[in-house]
């Protein structure tokens, strides 16, 4: 049976009642003694009920939610942390001090508004409303949360269509460094993500005697390793490419780990300076050189990214069987696969090139039939 009882120096009713017959003490949040021992009652009936009983949950609030998924990402590395941090950036500035019961979903709706007058698309607040229900979803599984809210998420945009024809990727690709030459052309083939995979790469990871290229695990995007085997005018360039960066080790004296470092800039980047292009350190982007390259080429627009479409698109055409096309571009589902797969008019005008010699005489128009006995 709960109990009221009142503390020195507090406005509030006190109460305390059992749950699995440990002793519970808490404010009730009530002046009144009746609205009081109306609150314990609530208490013991969920207790008697078997639901959730919350001592603190008007106590909870969204930063204490937020430690507890990031502890669950961590020990448990179902999502990268880094990227994770991007959402929980933007949820932080908007739901800082909020206490986790009153986050309803008009509270969503609020945030949505928010993010969409600071011109963030739906796809990325899709994202970020993931992250916060995972967050209450927690929350209630953790026993901080009594009734989670229902956020609805907003239409996407249709998925970005974008790949390169083989002459417009030439275009692009005379128009940049040799080095960024060869890194597109991996890009390109294989369909890797230019910024985690490619440029990364380091030596140890290419093999021109097998001609191979490897990928470690835990260093993509869904953790899994990969390994392809190189056509010979990739496993050309990159053999050229290495010679260039043994070269620069000579002139360095000092071992160069990397595929595509920096052939250009100083050779000790000066204090206090960011942004400086160090001699022998990793290319870590190279996005002006692209926009100039697209540009010049007469292809603005054009995204890096683009390259796994173009992938997608040019192993499929060519006859490769899909579950293999996956293995080398690192999708891990069919149905990401099939959005990256591009059908473009083209491939349309070839399907009708094909079907004609086939439906030829099939579809071809007959005479109607006549009786070769005259009328009378």
């Amino acid at each position: 049976m709960g109990q009221l009882y009142r503390r020195p120096r507090s406005r509030f009713w006190w109460c305390k009642y059992y749950i699995h017959g440990r002793p519970i003490r808490e404010s009730t949040g009530h002046v009144k003694e009746r609205d009081a021992a109306r609150y314990v009652k609530e208490k013991e009936g969920r207790a008697a009920a078997g639901l959730p009983v919350l001592p603190k949950a008007d106590r909870v609030r969204y930063e204490e939610a937020a430690t507890d998924l990031r502890d669950h990402y961590r020990t448990t590395g179902r999502r990268n942390l880094v990227e994770a941090e991007k959402r929980f950036k933007h949820l932080q500035t908007f739901f800082h001090g909020v206490r986790l019961p009153s986050i309803s979903g008009a509270s969503a709706t609020a945030y949505v508004a928010h993010r969409q007058q600071e011109g963030a698309a739906n796809g990325t607040i899709n994202r970020e409303l993931a992250v916060l229900s995972k967050m209450l979803r927690l929350a209630y599984e953790n026993g901080k949360l009594v009734r989670l809210p229902v956020i609805r998420k907003l239409k996407e945009a249709a998925p970005r269509e974008g790949f390169f024809e083989r002459d417009q990727f030439q275009a692009v690709r005379r128009h940049l460094p040799e080095d960024l030459q060869i890194a597109v052309s991996v890009a390109y083939a294989l369909g890797w993500r230019m910024q985690s995979e490619v440029l990364t790469l380091q030596r140890r990871q290419v093999d021109l005697e097998a001609a191979t290229l490897r990928l470690e695990p835990g260093t993509t995007k869904n953790d899994e390793g990969r390994v392809v085997y190189l056509p010979a005018v990739l496993k050309a360039a990159l053999a050229a490419q290495l010679g260039h960066v043994d070269a620069l080790q000579k002139r360095l004296g000092r071992i160069i780990p990397w595929v595509f470092p920096n052939l250009s800039g100083v050779k000790v980047a000066p204090v206090g300076r960011r942004r400086t292009r160090v001699l022998g350190e990793r290319r870590k982007d190279f996005r002006k050189a692209w926009l100039s390259a697209c540009k010049a080429a007469g292809c603005p627009g054009m995204l890096r990214h683009d390259f796994r479409r173009t992938a997608v698109r040019n192993m499929v055409n060519a006859g490769v069987a899909e579950r293999v096309a996956m293995r080398v571009t690192g999708h891990r589902t069919r149905s990401v696969f099939d959005r990256y797969h591009i059908v473009s008019p083209a491939d349309l005008q070839d399907v009708a090139r094909r079907l004609a010699g086939t439906l030829s005489g099939t579809l071809a128009p007959q005479m109607p039939h006549t009786s070769l006995t005259p009328s009378p």
